[in-house]
């Protein structure tokens, strides 16, 4: 029995409720009340949520680095009752927070929380302002989905208590998503066996959700290293085995691969190791490689290949090659149920209403950055996304792991500005400003009456899982891309992170001395160039 699932079995039994709990048959009447209720709740608690958001866009920690974030999420979680299972899948940073009412549906809600590298901003401010100069920010704006999913996951606690509604939440992070470095263990190690559904969310400029396959690519994480023998560069360099040479070499190979890529496939690479200093030759080094494409055959054919590039350039140049997988995500398909029956409340709730100060922030960013489109926010919400016919390609996320395991749904909430570069600056402008809290309570809604919809009515989740189970999973299997041996390699960023947090603690939010960060800040919203 995996931890998770005796965590499960001790909540239950320590609460001592009983199965009769989730036999309990609602009307219509009732479900239409209880979703009023949990509405009104996030509503009542938007407060909290605009603190939370704030609060984990000052901590700006990378993937792995998450300490800060992970640990004010978690104390909020245990303060309000849940049962906190630390460093899951040897990733200091993850957690599981469980609360259950019983017997009834296991939901889990999930949203990253890592920052990007150089994206450091001032909030509310549509120039390039950093807060601190090269240090991580939230250019991506996964400062704001966990605070949302407590949100929402603390209201309908508190529906469930007071009518003895059954049913079990579990919150987890998306750690190092933008290392694609962590669903895919949590996968490998059961963490989701015994959980009925996913929701997940993502910040983005619409309130939307899609079913089916979607844009956009799954991808393997490698990196190939190298190790020669040193020599003077210039006294005796026919001693030297260049590791340099290997890895630059596979460089090239692969760059003559690209010519006979299909178009639907993607992939980058840096040097992460290069050698020290001209005059030795460089005895290691080391090139690291995302390969993407749109099917998972399509994935390891690429690995295949590149594995094949560097045991040649390994060849040539009389060194050793060994290699790591630093990270891995399938390509996505969502549940078809999960997503009608939430798009039904989105359009209930519908986008919040903008003040001129946000849209006037949102076209000057948008100015700034010289996007096509001069629009400013969302007025009309998008509509149902539905499957992708013919494949098109794009960024991947490593929620495809967990897609493929549950049935899933990712909700995209609006807090963040249309027609920006992504993983920049720019889109950590909006993160800390009243366009992210609004943003963040519309979600927090959506997702709260999806949650009471698939508690009450149980014949909903018979339902996704017979999509997942007979269409989703009919013809596609789920095979792991990562062995019983690949560790997630929590080291990355701790160097970077290491050198900005002193100078980042001094910016951290105060929430007891400013009713918001850009209060503490000192920036007069919205701050733009006359």
């Amino acid at each position: 029995m995996k931890t998770t699932n005796i965590l499960l079995c001790g909540i239950m039994l320590f609460t001592g409720v009983t199965s009769s709990i989730a036999q309990k048959k609602y009307s219509k009447s009732q479900i239409k009340k209880f979703k009023a209720e949990v509405e009104a709740l996030v509503e009542a608690n938007k407060k909290q949520t605009q603190v939370m958001v704030d609060k984990i866009f000052s901590f700006a920690e990378l993937g792995f680095q998450e300490e800060e974030s992970s640990k004010y999420l978690t104390g909020i979680l245990e303060d309000n009752g849940f049962t906190v299972e630390h460093s899951v899948s040897n990733i200091p940073t993850s957690w599981f927070a469980t609360w259950s009412n019983g017997e009834g549906p296991v939901i889990a809600l999930g949203s990253d929380v890592d920052c990007i590298p150089k994206a450091s901003q001032y909030p509310g401010v549509a120039y390039h302002k950093p807060i601190v100069e090269g240090a991580p920010g939230h250019g991506e704006g996964h400062n704001a989905g966990i605070p949302l999913n407590i949100t929402s996951a603390l209201a309908v606690k508190e529906v469930m208590e007071k009518e003895g509604i059954g049913g079990t939440l579990i919150l987890w992070p998306g750690i190092a998503e933008e290392l694609v470095a962590a669903k895919a263990w949590y996968v490998r190690d059961g963490l989701f066996d015994d959980i009925d559904m996913c929701i997940f969310t993502h910040v983005s400029s619409n309130l939307s959700v899609s079913w089916g396959p979607t844009r956009g690519t799954g991808l393997i994480s490698v990196e190939y290293m190298f190790e020669g023998e040193a020599a003077h560069s210039a006294g005796a360099p026919w001693r030297g085995r260049s590791a340099l040479d290997a890895a630059e070499l596979m460089n090239v190979g692969w760059n003559y691969k690209r010519e006979h890529l299909h178009p639907l496939k993607r992939s980058h690479s840096i040097f992460t190791d290069a050698g020290d200093q001209p005059n030795v030759v460089p005895s290691k080094a080391a090139i690291w490689f995302y390969f993407r494409d749109v099917t998972y055959e399509g994935i390891m054919e690429m690995y295949a290949e590149a594995n094949d590039i560097a045991k040649g350039a390994a060849m040539m140049t009389g060194t050793k090659m060994t290699s790591r997988v630093l990270g891995t995500a399938w390509p996505r398909h969502f549940n078809k149920v999960i997503a009608e029956t939430m798009y039904e409340n989105i359009k209930e709730i519908g986008l919040p209403t903008w003040s001129d100060a946000d849209q006037k922030l949102a076209k000057a960013v948008q100015t700034e950055m010289k996007s096509k489109r001069i629009e400013g926010l969302p007025t009309e919400l998008s509509e149902l996304g539905l499957p992708v016919l013919e494949p098109v390609s794009g960024g991947s996320d490593d929620i495809g792991d967990i897609s493929w395991k549950v049935p899933t749904v990712t909700m995209r909430f609006p807090s963040n500005i249309p027609g920006l570069p992504g993983h920049h600056w720019a889109n950590a402008i909006a993160m800390a400003t009243p366009i992210a809290h609004k943003g963040a309570t519309a979600g927090a809604k959506a997702e709260a009456m999806t949650i009471m919809d698939f508690l009450l009515k149980p014949e909903l989740l018979t339902q996704a899982w017979d999509y997942f189970n007979n269409e989703q999973t009919k013809e596609t299997k789920y095979e792991p891309m990562i062995s019983a041996d690949d560790m997630p390699p929590t080291f990355l960023n701790k160097d970077k992170q290491d050198m900005f947090r002193p100078a980042l603690e001094k910016y951290y939010y105060d929430e007891t001395k400013y009713d918001s960060y850009l209060e503490q800040l000192g920036v007069e919203y919205p701050t733009v160039k006359e």
